[in-house]
């Protein structure tokens, strides 16, 4: 989050960010309540002052053996003003942090500005698009033709955006997750096996609550609120929730498989064939905590080893870096690795590689010690290392040959036992 303190004396740089991003929020509320703060902190002090002043009197008084009854009422107005000024400044104070949590994360310098994806940056291309002899078919119509994907049963055993993967299918994504976390440990990531629900104090580290409620899936009917988990970044990043790391076991570097969970309730419409888009999907992740003057360093890193699973698959893609408008709510700077899907001739999202800055380590209370003693938060990033579900998507799209079969990667060979389906 911003901390309510940077937000008070950084007010006009807040502002222009808010318009960066393309916001709706209003500073106005904000600047009213922060008066009001500074209007009772002036007064409550001038009253505590004279509360001081009168306490002296009252002490003069009865060492001469005075009359201390008005006095002693003036004493206890002003104490009673100053209880009501307190209450006042806690409901202020929670207003401001309440707000605060609601406030995006400032944008680095180096985005480029606009409104949406269409101002975001191509960085590069890695490896070039097939050439099919054949119309190549999505896969949608590859997977029903396999029996791998079954669509139909998906829905009826649980609803829109759910489906059965079977098979080979199953053998592949199996494959994947096994690959992917392989190669991240490999890389120095160790790996975590968390929680798949969380607790609301979880989603609020890493930035889902409040803002993204309506697109978590939550338990009702327990003490507290739990939360199926959208991303491994939200038990990943909160392992260190409220505690101070020391220097030395920076960085810190994890990774983790998991089932994740969204609503999808920003996206109506959007890829609702096949399985680009669903509400139950597995991924890998991988997560950093990092000192802030490693921070530009380590990303560019976490990208790498992104981009590192995708070329060994031997995925066309491309590194997109994200506008002001079209980066998520707690980015400070966010790559796209878009993988190429030739059935739909476009380029699709397979990872996002985010530096919060201190952006979470501020929600989480995640900080570090410094050889001088002090405690400063830490930067936290992450990326999906990688989307399951999309990369089956790009092999059988990418690999699929004219008489309806797909050829897989040889890096997959050995773990599958077969190098096609």
């Amino acid at each position: 989050m911003l901390t309510p303190k940077f937000v008070r004396e950084n007010l006009a740089a807040v502002e222009e960010n808010l318009g960066r991003r393309f916001s709706k929020i209003d500073l106005g509320e904000f600047r009213r309540q922060e008066a009001r703060r500074l209007e009772r902190l002036r007064e409550g002090e001038t009253l505590k002052a004279e509360r001081n002043t009168v306490s002296k009197e009252i002490g003069a008084l009865k060492a001469k053996g005075g009359d201390i009854a008005a006095v002693s009422a003036r004493m206890r107005e002003a104490g009673d003003r100053i209880k009501a000024i307190d209450n006042e400044l806690a409901e202020v104070e929670a207003w401001v942090a309440d707000f605060c949590m609601r406030l995006p994360n400032m944008v680095d310098p180096a985005v480029p500005v606009g409104a949406d994806s269409a101002a975001n940056v191509e960085i590069r291309r890695v490896g070039e698009p097939r050439a099919f002899d054949f119309a190549p078919k999505d896969h949608h119509a590859l997977g029903e033709a396999l029996g791998i994907l079954d669509f139909e049963r998906g829905v009826k055993l649980a609803g829109a955006r759910f489906t059965v993967v079977s098979g080979a299918g199953a053998r592949l994504e199996r494959a994947l997750i096994n690959f992917f976390l392989d190669e991240n440990t490999s890389r120095g990531y160790r790996e975590v096996l968390p929680p798949f629900i969380n607790n609301a104090d979880s989603l609020r580290g890493t930035g889902q609550l409040p803002k993204f409620e309506e697109d978590m899936f939550k338990i009702e009917g327990h003490e507290g609120r739990y939360y199926l988990i959208s991303t491994a970044e939200i038990p990943l990043t909160n392992l260190h929730r409220d505690e101070i790391l020391p220097e030395a076991s920076l960085p810190v570097k994890l990774t983790a498989y998991t089932p994740c969970f969204r609503s999808e309730a920003g996206a109506a419409g959007r890829d609702t064939r096949g399985i680009i888009r669903q509400h139950q999907f597995n991924k890998v992740e991988i997560v950093k905590l990092v000192k802030p003057e490693e921070s530009e360093a380590e990303h560019l890193s976490l990208l790498a080893d992104s981009e590192h699973l995708l070329q060994v698959l031997g995925l066309p893609y491309r590194v997109m870096l994200l506008s002001s408008g079209d980066m998520g709510f707690g980015g400070r700077k966010c790559y796209d690795l878009e993988v190429w899907l030739p059935g739909q001739n476009r380029y699709v999202e397979i990872s996002s590689c985010t530096n919060f800055g201190d952006f979470q380590a501020n929600r989480a209370g995640i900080r570090y010690k410094t050889a001088q003693g002090k405690n400063l938060p830490v930067h936290t990033l992450n990326s999906s290392a990688l989307a399951v579900g999309r990369t089956v998507v790009a092999l059988l799209e990418n690999g699929q040959q004219a008489d309806g079969s797909v050829l897989l990667p040889k890096a997959l060979h050995a773990r599958l036992g077969f190098d096609r389906i």
